[in-house]
């Protein structure tokens, strides 16, 4: 399993994931889940991926092979798509394709395949945008009301989210809610698993801004982790029992 997040914020994007892909407790790999395309100053995009690797990873491929096809076209290049709402909607209907030739390969085993993807980016000249792809290809965006998304083992970090995160929260307030938000599932999902891929978009640099993986014996981690379970425990104390 997995868990990805992504915030949209008035200053930028903020977006994390795990590499744990696992199919059995004596079974567990590491795959990178985060997939970065951009031609800086221009435009960038970045994807999460969670489900089925064998779905994700066919179409990241697939969606490479259409941007460097010598006959490559906003219809079906990510890269040339003239809107972010044109990029999900190619990457929803390669998802989509691929889930299908997939599923009809597994028809024999009675073994259905899914997956889904979070897209983020911006286009020079135009808005951010932050869409959540489903399986069957459709998708829905991030909004002022909810402007976070999430995939995969999304139930243990998203308290937080919602209880910290709005379209005002600062860049670095919004790394420490999804580093944060990563670190309850670690604690309660052992499928959920490090090194973290961490990326964050300012508004308008149509780049990545920064991009960090976060290995296991990462000692800010740990203290973030640490700080915040201290956080918790000295908050429950203060609480007084309802009589």
């Amino acid at each position: 399993m997995t868990y990805c997040v992504g915030l949209l914020l008035d200053e930028g994007m903020v977006l994390l994931s795990d590499t744990r892909t696992n199919a059995g407790l004596d079974n567990i790999a590491t795959y990178r889940k985060m997939f970065i395309f951009e031609e800086p100053g221009e435009r960038v995009i970045t994807i999460l991926t969670a489900g089925s690797l064998s779905v994700t990873q066919t179409t990241i491929a697939r969606l490479r092979e259409a941007i460097e096809h010598p006959e490559a076209s906003e219809d079906d290049s990510i890269m040339q798509a003239p809107t972010m709402l044109n990029v999900a909607e190619i990457i929803g209907n390669t998802l989509a394709s691929v889930r299908q030739d997939i599923d009809h390969k597994m028809n024999a085993s009675k073994v259905s395949v899914t997956a889904s993807m979070i897209v983020a980016g911006q286009r020079r000249g135009g808005t951010m945008r932050l869409f959540l792809v489903y399986p069957e290809g459709n998708f829905i965006e991030a909004t002022e009301d909810t402007p976070f998304l999430q995939i995969g083992e999304h139930k243990y970090g998203k308290p937080i989210l919602d209880r910290v995160v709005r379209m005002a929260t600062t860049l670095e307030d919004g790394q420490k809610a999804v580093l944060l938000s990563m670190d309850s599932t670690l604690r309660s999902n052992l499928s959920v698993g490090m090194p973290l891929d961490l990326a964050v978009i300012a508004r308008d640099d149509c780049k990545v801004t920064l991009k960090r993986r976060i290995e296991k014996d990462d000692p800010q981690f740990a203290a973030m982790s640490l700080a915040w379970s201290e956080a918790l425990r000295d908050g429950f104390g203060r609480i007084e029992l309802i009589s």
